[in-house]
């Protein structure tokens, strides 16, 4: 497969991933924000989405609807789900061969929704969860599409492992904020309201009460979304999905290639795979999450460079 080809299938998944985390994440922030209508702020999203000045953003720190314009709609925001979904359509299109009608059209109804002029006025006017929950569903029927229709070539293999790359950065990203936003220590466990809603951003709250059944812990809730691999979107599932399609692309011709960015890859699988929650505690969650998208960063730009021909 050309090398221009691979880059943009890689991409396509990853800002598709990402507009997803953000989504979800807006969506629940929103219906927290309705729970907690004094104290809530929206600066941790903030921290995590945005490249905005300082000023701008306490300005949107307290207000839900501009906050959620913004990360969706605003042209000039680079992280706005309307770029990101941008961004994914181009690449798309400059390999609409390489990639299904069914897909194809997943793809370009999702961009033709978030660019519709009545967006923003919606979310103003109407219930932004609805809203919301209807645009997580349109970029969920991407990813099902592309699992029911893609051929299991080397075009699958790159999908995937953009999008479970992007998967485990997204969830270090958003656990490493929303500890450090709560002010958090290993005795913080009290807080159910704030494990519940962070657990939901991920998806993660109805497996979290299924597998524990004694209440909310600080400690089980980092067990969950770093090491659990039945949570498909905890750090551990991803990076053995990143590893498991990342193996199909070996071959003779690329051996040298191969075995540099397939070492990085055993290395982080390797750290989060021997890590326990009291390893974590001790090294500190902050520092332990700091080292793990570190090594992610790496794996993403040793990928550029041996396979995408990036200088």
């Amino acid at each position: 497969m050309l090398s221009r080809v691979a880059d943009s299938l890689y991409w396509m998944s990853r800002y598709m991933e990402r507009s997803d985390g953000i989504l979800r994440m807006l969506k629940i922030n929103y219906a927290s924000s309705q729970d907690d209508l004094q104290d809530f702020s929206w600066d941790s999203v903030l921290k995590l989405f945005t490249p905005t000045e300082e000023e701008r953003a306490r300005l949107l720190v307290d207000e839900g609807r501009w906050a959620l314009h913004f990360m969706v709609c605003e042209r000039e925001n680079p992280n706005a789900v309307v770029n990101i979904v941008t961004k994914a359509r181009e690449n798309a299109r400059s390999v609409q061969d390489h990639i299904t009608k069914e897909l194809w059209q997943c793809l370009n109804d999702f961009y033709h929704s978030v660019r519709d002029g009545g967006l923003a006025k919606s979310l103003y006017k109407e219930d932004p969860i609805t809203i919301l929950d209807t645009l997580v569903k349109q970029g969920l029927l991407f990813v099902g599409t592309g699992d029911i229709t893609m051929a299991r070539g080397e075009g699958f293999a790159f999908m995937n492992i953009g999008r479970f790359l992007e998967r485990a950065i997204l969830t270090a990203d958003i656990l490493d904020v929303k500890i450090s936003d709560m002010g958090f220590s290993n005795d913080d466990s009290d807080d159910t309201t704030y494990w519940k809603y962070m657990l939901l951003s991920i998806s993660g709250y109805e497996l979290y009460l299924k597998t524990y059944r004694s209440g909310f812990e600080a400690k089980k809730v980092v067990e969950q979304i770093v090491l659990n691999n039945n949570f498909p979107r905890s750090i551990l599932y991803s990076i053995n999905r990143l590893h498991r399609y990342f193996e199909q692309l070996k071959t003779e011709g690329n051996s040298e290639n191969y075995r540099k960015v397939d070492f990085l890859i055993g290395k982080i699988k390797s750290k989060v795979r021997y890590s326990t929650v009291d390893s974590i505690m001790q090294q500190g969650l902050h520092s332990y999450l700091k080292e793990v998208k570190s090594e992610l960063y790496i794996i993403g730009n040793t990928l550029n460079q041996q396979f995408f021909a990036y200088s």
